[in-house]
């Protein structure tokens, strides 16, 4: 709307954020299942944990933050702009975070090298 603030996205942009919510809420479910008991909010595996490769596992290898960035720009496509902007942080942030998970992933799991070589990173 123009004039407002803090600045917001036109109507027809602002309706995308809601499927974008709702697919990235079932993804971020489907993942976490996927996962179950392994499921940790920390880059370094539970003890318990095993190489999971299979469902969104073998789309990309981060399905959880892919899918959180999507929540995230919906959210921010209804609110307004700079909610939308602060999205790239999230996706610096998470994409760092990435890097030392895959390098416990690596030292833990032997078939790591394989499956990052495989499987696309996806944040």
């Amino acid at each position: 709307m123009l004039g407002a603030f803090p600045p917001t996205w036109p109507g027809w942009l602002r309706l995308v954020g809601f499927p974008l919510i709702l697919g990235g809420i079932s993804s971020v479910v489907w993942a976490g299942r996927t996962l179950g008991s392994a499921l940790t909010p920390y880059p370094l595996p539970s003890e318990q944990a095993t190489l999971v490769e299979r469902g969104p596992y073998g789309l990309v290898r981060h399905p959880i933050y892919v899918a959180g960035l999507l929540v995230f720009l919906g959210y921010g496509l209804l609110a307004s702009v700079p909610a939308t902007a602060a999205v790239t942080l999230l996706a610096i942030l998470w994409h760092f975070k990435a890097g030392v998970e895959e390098c416990h992933l690596k030292a833990r799991f032997p078939g790591y090298d394989h499956y990052r070589r495989r499987v696309p990173r996806g944040i």
